[in-house]
């Protein structure tokens, strides 16, 4: 069964058929899905998520663009659904300097704080990056450092960067992106990156894989990315899944 390790369930795009699809999601060998909080109200509607689906695991966090939103009470607001037992991340959090607002100082700030909570409360970091290479490897290694694990979400960054985490023993997130005719820099990484580092994930409803392209994402799309994956690997299909389930079980600690 694959392991769906990043989709946005909670999002406006599934208010149609949401219940229909993850319906679905099983008996089309999708057999786990972490559902990932953005924002304060996306982790209120992950939990809610979790406690539906017997097969739908949750991540509690606040993306490097709603940060603005944090302040003391509202992070032990955060701090408290960490708690839930089928939350088994901190995420999606980071940097993304794409944007001017919020302020670099002010995202910094969120992830700093929400990677000390990883720690305390013993839980992997799903971390976003987008041109902000270096800041975000500069906080991550001092979380490693204290023992915090996890995946870095729709990887962009060269092959040197990814050797990077690596050496944390980090795994990489990767979604239709490498089914893309321009994807040829995150082909190249993945044929770099162990299999034991990489991890399915599709950022649903968003970066639907070929021939899908610019449509709705789901995570019933996995299989051609797993199907990239073998490719470019030289391995069986199979294997790419066993494995990288097997990889998302151990980083989320999913029996």
């Amino acid at each position: 069964m694959i392991f769906e390790s990043h989709a946005h369930y909670d999002d406006e795009a599934f208010d149609g058929d949401r219940d229909v699809l993850l319906g679905r999601l099983r008996e089309n060998g999708i057999g786990y899905v972490v559902n990932v909080g953005a924002s304060l109200k996306t982790t209120e509607q992950t939990v809610a998520l979790v406690q539906k689906y017997p097969f739908v695991y949750g991540a509690a966090g606040v993306h490097p663009s709603e940060t603005a939103e944090l302040d003391e009470g509202k992070f032990r607001w955060l701090k408290e659904q960490c708690a839930h037992p089928k939350i088994v991340a901190v995420g999606e959090i980071g940097l993304d300097y794409h944007w001017e607002e919020p302020d670099r100082e002010t995202q910094k700030k969120w992830l700093e704080r929400q990677l000390q909570l990883a720690a305390e409360v013993d839980l992997p970091v799903i971390i976003h990056s987008r041109e902000a290479a270096k800041d975000t490897l500069e906080r991550v290694k001092e979380a490693a450092a204290c023992g915090v694990e996890g995946v870095i979400h729709c990887y962009s960054y060269t092959k040197e960067m990814a050797r990077e985490y690596l050496d944390m023993d980090y795994y990489f997130g990767i979604g239709g992106v490498v089914t893309f005719q321009n994807g040829k820099k995150l082909k190249e990484t993945v044929e770099y990156i162990p299999i034991g580092n990489i991890l399915l994930e599709t950022d649903s409803p968003y970066l639907a894989p070929n021939p899908y392209r610019g449509k709705r994402n789901s995570s019933l799309y996995l299989p051609l990315v797993a199907k990239e994956i073998a490719q470019i690997k030289g391995m069986d299909y199979d294997e790419v899944v066993e494995i990288t389930t097997r990889n998302a079980k151990r980083l989320f600690r999913i029996g």
